[in-house]
C-alpha cells in the first residue's frame, strides 16, 4: 500500500499526496506550488493526478504539475478538467503507484463526481466530509443520497480521505440533528483537541462517520424526527436526506 500523507492548500483544502518509495500521485491539486515544494523537497516524481470534480479548488494545479512531471492524470469524463488524459466515469480499476484503484461514480456535488477507493483508503472529493456530505451544486437529492449509501456500503474500518477540514464545524450541526448522542459527544471532544493541537481531524474511519454523520443516519429514528420537523414530506431516506441538508444550508 502506498503511503499517505497531507498537503494543505487555499483555506482549508487538503491535498493527498501518495508516495511508493520516490513514485507520488495526488488527489485534487488545486493548486501546484505546494504540491511542487513538497516534491521537490522530497525528490519525488509525480506520476499520476486523481481528480474527483471539476472545481478550481480541486484542479487548479493540474496544468502546472502536468507541464512538469507529464503524469497521467485521471479524471471524471463527464467535466471540464484541464490536462485529463485518461478519462473515467465510474466503475473502473486503475492502477496507481502499483495499487488497484477502484473508480465510483457518486454525482451529487458535481454531476461527473468520481471517489476513488483503494482498500482501505477512500479518496471522496467532496461527497463525504467528517461529520458532513457536500452541498448539491448540480445534482439531485436523490443522486447524493445514493451516492452516499454506496460509498456507507463500504467496510467500516475504511478511511475516509475527503477534501477539506470541515469536521468541527459540521459536528455543531450534526449535534443539532442529534443532541443526545454519545458518539457524537465523544467526537465533538476528540476532534476539538485535535485541532488544538494543529492537527488533522482527517481521516475518520467509515464507520465513525455511520455513527456521527447526520447524512448517512437517515433511516435513524432521531434523524427522522428531526427530518420531519424540517419540512420533510414523509419518512423515505430521500426525503429526509433532502429536509436535512436544506437544513444544513443555512445552519
Amino acid at each position: 500500500m502506498f503511503t499517505i500523507s497531507l498537503i494543505p492548500a487555499f483555506k482549508d483544502n487538503y491535498i493527498w499526496l501518495l508516495t511508493q518509495g520516490q513514485h507520488a500521485a495526488v488527489v485534487d491539486p488545486g493548486e501546484a506550488a505546494p504540491v511542487i515544494a513538497r516534491l521537490e523537497a522530497e525528490g519525488l516524481t509525480l506520476e499520476s493526478i486523481l481528480i474527483t470534480h471539476h472545481h478550481a479548488d480541486h484542479q487548479g494545479g493540474v496544468g502546472a504539475l502536468a507541464e512538469r512531471w507529464q503524469p497521467t492524470v485521471f479524471a471524471p469524463a463527464a467535466e471540464s478538467i484541464t490536462g485529463c488524459n485518461h478519462p473515467l466515469r465510474g466503475g473502473e480499476r486503475i492502477e496507481v503507484l502499483g495499487q488497484t484503484v477502484e473508480v465510483m461514480a457518486v454525482p451529487g456535488h458535481t454531476l461527473g463526481h468520481l471517489a476513488y477507493y483503494a482498500a482501505p483508503a477512500l479518496f471522496c472529493g467532496d461527497t463525504l466530509f467528517g461529520a458532513g456530505c457536500g452541498r448539491l451544486f448540480e445534482g439531485a437529492p436523490a443522486q447524493m443520497a445514493a451516492s452516499l449509501a454506496m460509498l456507507a456500503a463500504l467496510p467500516d474500518e475504511t478511511l475516509v480521505y475527503c477534501a477539506h477540514e470541515y469536521t468541527e464545524m459540521n459536528l455543531r450541526f450534526a449535534l443539532a440533528v442529534e443532541p443526545e448522542s454519545p458518539a457524537l459527544q465523544q467526537r465533538v471532544a476528540k476532534v476539538a483537541a485535535l485541532r488544538a493541537a494543529g492537527q488533522s481531524s482527517v481521516p475518520a474511519t467509515l464507520g465513525e462517520e455511520k455513527a456521527t454523520n447526520p447524512f448517512l443516519r437517515c433511516e435513524e429514528a432521531a434523524v427522522v424526527a428531526a427530518g420531519l420537523q424540517h419540512a420533510a414530506v414523509d419518512r423515505s431516506k430521500t426525503a429526509i436526506f433532502t429536509a436535512i441538508r436544506a437544513w444544513r444550508n443555512s445552519f
